[in-house]
């Protein structure tokens, strides 16, 4: 890790590159050729379990999905003009909201498709904005408007809110049941026990080995429905994925736009994460962050992908090999690409069993709302405040019930009215007591 807080802008738009062979590769360094590609696939691997599976969870095609992610991190790579290490995959935080806006079932395509996709341009639309407000004046603002009490709050939310959705996934037959607790374990274990870089990939082994047990039980032992791999066989190796065209539903549009926020958190804590593994001064480029991925998930909603994020599978890829070079992403965006416009490889993850994806939303759902936990423990968040005791235990039971407010001919669903809700509940109570900051100094 370089010592202190460098910069990294030479005034030229892109990086120039310089080449190295061993030690900590920073951003505007690289490898040889060879060994970019290989970095490159790595982070391909790394982010797949998760963007793979967060389109199958809302019924989008992974394909799409995957090729938006690709596209989607060129673009960011460009907004940051080279100087942010960072890849673009599909948000977990856009499953509940989707789910909600469009009734989806759980299993198989979804049908309303077009009208969540409409509301993730929303969400890209207000991403934008707040990324051109924060280029031109700071983003002190946005941590006033949203301390951590309220961030961790709304993603707190947004986990409880689709658990329902996760335990059903798993409360079909006793084989699905059993199926999707394996997975739960092996996820867990993977995470805890796997070495080196198998442990960076919890969700990829642990959805493996889950996928192997069902297959085990039903296609050999006869105890379920089989997998049936005849699409597979059936899909071609290469061909143009089927686009999907966004329609614009204000109930759909106003329930998904607010997730805009819990991405601008996300975000931010990511560069500032990165930043400090790079010990580069990154502040420069929260702005053009916020931007392009604003862009990207606007983008990818009108070809019908999913919305986007950074992630932080592979900010956990280069903590581990100490690579963070702008370029991998590039080669990790290309092979994204590839493998979108393969409908067998689209085939070949459509067939992972529903009890597997539902022990996989479990632990992912839980991740969401666990990482509440983690902001408010390391952003010292005080709870004998009862401003904050009293959002963020308004926010859980708003969400977790599923409050619904109707303004008219619009809807706002739980994850919306926990989010504004949070918002303007902390900022309505303020403080009575100087010592009732709510954090902790």
């Amino acid at each position: 890790m370089a010592n202190g807080q460098d910069s990294i802008d030479d005034g030229s738009f892109l990086p120039k590159w310089r080449l190295k062979t061993e030690g900590v590769i920073a951003p505007d360094e690289r490898l040889p050729a060879g060994q970019t590609i290989l970095a490159g696939i790595q982070h391909v691997v790394a982010m797949f379990g998760s963007t793979a599976i967060a389109p199958i969870l809302m019924g989008f095609p992974p394909n799409i999905a995957i090729l938006f992610s690709g596209i989607g991190t060129l673009l960011f790579f460009l907004c940051v003009r080279g100087r942010v290490p960072s890849y673009l995959g599909s948000s977990f935080a856009f499953i509940a909201v989707v789910i909600a806006a469009t009734g989806y079932s759980g299993s198989g395509p979804n049908p309303n498709i077009p009208v969540a996709l409409g509301g993730i341009i929303a969400a890209g639309a207000v991403y934008t904005i707040i990324g051109l407000i924060v280029q031109t004046v700071g983003y002190a603002w946005v941590e006033k408007l949203m301390p951590p009490v309220v961030t961790g709050a709304i993603v707190a939310a947004i986990g409880l809110n689709l658990a329902p959705v996760a335990v059903k996934a798993v409360s079909g037959a006793p084989l699905d049941t059993w199926v999707g607790l394996l997975t739960v374990l092996a996820v867990g274990l993977i995470a805890v026990r796997a070495p080196g870089m198998l442990g960076r990939l919890p969700v990829l082994l642990g959805g493996l080995t889950g996928y192997l047990a069902y297959f085990v039980a039903t296609n050999l032992m006869g105890l379920g429905h089989a997998i049936d791999f005849s699409g597979v066989a059936a899909a071609s190796w290469f061909g143009m994925p089927a686009f999907t065209a966004p329609v614009f539903q204000a109930n759909a549009m106003l329930l998904i736009a607010p997730v805009a926020i819990v991405l601008v958190a996300e975000n931010l804590g990511h560069i500032k994460a990165i930043g400090v593994m790079t010990g580069r001064n990154l502040d420069p480029y929260i702005g053009r962050a916020f931007i392009g991925d604003g862009v990207a998930t606007m983008l990818s909603a009108s070809g019908g992908g999913t919305g986007v994020t950074t992630y932080a599978e592979n900010m956990g890829v280069m903590a581990v090999t100490r690579i963070y070079s702008t370029l991998i992403f590039v080669v990790a965006a290309a092979v994204a690409i590839l493998l979108g416009f393969s409908p067998k490889f689209g085939a070949l993850i459509l067939t992972i069993p529903g009890p597997v994806i539902g022990g996989l939303t479990i632990v992912v759902f839980g991740l969401i709302s666990a990482t509440a936990g983690r902001i408010w423990v390391q952003n010292h968040v005080d709870f004998s405040s009862s401003r904050n005791l009293i959002t963020v235990g308004a926010t859980l039971t708003v969400a977790a019930g599923d409050l619904t407010l109707k303004f008219g001919g619009m809807t706002l669903g739980g994850i919306g009215t926990a989010t504004f809700g949070a918002i303007l509940l902390y900022h309505l109570l303020g403080n009575r007591h100087p010592e009732d900051q709510g954090l902790t100094h």
